[in-house]
């Protein structure tokens, strides 16, 4: 049965040539992730020129406190996005409004709800992150202006999961694409003419995400039919069963996503008692590990609604073959950044700030993260698997062991207990991503997942 007309947002998966259909789908969504990182790293290259270390120390701290709200909000998308993907291919497309309206309303709330977190602890969230005090009002000010717009943030991401549940990567492109734009004009108006320092970079980035959350609402509006949603006031109603469906598939999601942010909280405590240098150092390097990361997190992106739309068609064999395509695509491209790393990553280092002892601290950075690749190239194809055929209550446990009990855990025992200090806190890190890599693997291999029940049945 085919899904969509052949013109329309949404694609079927169900059926014609896989690794094509794979590689082609993976590349806007690399594109759009690695443009997604640029977004904020922009704000970093240019604090880093025009205000200095203690400045690019400031928006490091502060953007980590602020992709624990975007994981969040990232948790629930991504449940809807499963569900997106297995409607479609359990053939039950009238279903897609009602399940569009309850999450565009359940990610709205969240939004709302954490930028008041955000804004009310603010203080206490300083004081525990022992942000550097030459850079703590600085970071201040990012953390409140950013908070302050996270339901742009949730929109969004609300809006991109859609979409990357139907097998449209183009337009989550486009939009970011957007976002960035406008990001970087205000980043050097802000910033680098009217000198408006770390605050500036922030209004940046907010008003960019505002702008591409506002431009998708519009340009899906004038396809409303393609897309599946008719943007009536009562399709905006939460549907009981499927919000429960998306609590049920979203609270282990996010509980996924905001451990592993929360233990990158974690590590940067500790490595901020290190000093400033170090500080910078590691958001400079977690920040470049991110594009990389992000970029090979495409072929996830990628993987997941091919995966759904088969396990909900039946074509258990075909979604195996997609986790087989993405483990070589993916480890393809980890050749690639390794070598990367090791050619050119004290120059990169350089690209964001000029402080010679944040390029020499560098190379400790590089030689420890350099272990975590292959781990990633993994998680590419079983972390897609788990989550596409909607079993978030593995893809939690594996979360917790990775964020909470190996990411927190090797960083101190190597950082601290080793006395390794910088590099031990950062190959703890880097380390704890087998955590999840192998167990997620084992899982699928075994088969076990033939047994369960597909999400579509629900519906």
């Amino acid at each position: 049965m085919t899904l969509a007309k052949k013109n329309g947002l949404s694609k079927d998966f169900t059926q014609g040539p896989l690794p094509r259909q794979l590689l082609m789908l993976s590349l806007p969504f690399m594109a759009s992730n690695a443009l997604q990182v640029l977004y904020s790293t922009i704000d970093m290259i240019i604090v880093g020129r025009y205000v200095g270390t203690n400045g690019l120390s400031a928006v490091s701290q502060s953007s980590q406190i602020l992709n624990f709200a975007t994981m969040m909000c990232l948790g629930f998308s991504s449940a809807g996005q499963v569900l997106v993907s297995q409607a479609l291919g359990g053939g039950k497309k009238k279903e897609l409004n009602s399940i569009i309206g309850t999450l565009f309303s359940l990610l709205m709330m969240l939004g709302l709800a954490l930028s008041c977190v955000f804004l009310v602890f603010r203080e206490w969230i300083m004081d525990v992150m022992n942000i550097p005090e030459v850079s703590r009002e600085m970071a201040l000010d990012y953390l409140m202006i950013c908070g302050a717009g996270l339901v742009f943030t949730a929109g969004y991401n609300m809006v991109s999961a859609v979409l990357r549940g139907m097998g449209d990567s183009k337009r989550p492109f486009l939009f970011i694409a957007i976002a960035s734009a406008v990001n970087l004009v205000l980043d050097l108006l802000f910033t680098g003419l009217m000198g408006m320092e770390v605050a500036g970079a922030a209004w940046a980035t907010i008003i960019g995400q505002a702008v591409s959350f506002l431009f998708s609402l519009y340009y899906l509006y004038r396809r409303r039919q393609e897309f599946g949603f008719d943007f009536r006031k009562e399709s905006f109603r939460i549907e009981k069963k499927y919000a429960g469906m998306m609590l049920r598939l979203g609270t282990p999601m996010a509980i996924q996503s905001g451990c592993i942010n929360l233990s990158m909280l974690f590590v940067n405590s500790m490595i901020n008692n290190v000093g400033v240098v170090a500080s910078a150092t590691f958001g400079v390097g977690v920040r470049i590990d991110d594009i990389i990361n992000k970029i090979s997190q495409g072929i996830q992106h990628a993987a997941l609604p091919i995966i759904s739309q088969n396990i909900a068609a039946r074509k258990q064999d075909r979604a195996k073959g997609t986790v087989y395509w993405a483990w070589i695509y993916a480890g393809a491209l980890t050749v690639v950044s390794l070598l990367l790393y090791v050619l050119l990553g004290k120059q990169l280092f350089m690209l964001f700030d000029d402080n010679p002892l944040v390029h020499e601290m560098s190379g400790q950075f590089i030689g420890a993260i350099l272990w975590m690749f292959p781990a990633l190239a993994i998680m590419r194809g079983s972390s897609s698997f788990i989550q596409g055929i909607g079993h978030a209550r593995l893809s939690m446990a594996l979360a917790l062991l990775d964020g909470v009990v190996l990411r927190i855990g090797l960083s101190w025992l190597f950082g601290i207990v080793f006395q390794w200090g910088f590099s031990g806190f950062v190959l703890g890190y880097g380390l704890a991503a087998y955590g999840c890599a192998i167990p997620g693997a084992i899982y699928f291999l075994s088969g076990k997942w033939k047994k369960r029940r597909t999400l579509s049945d629900e519906m």
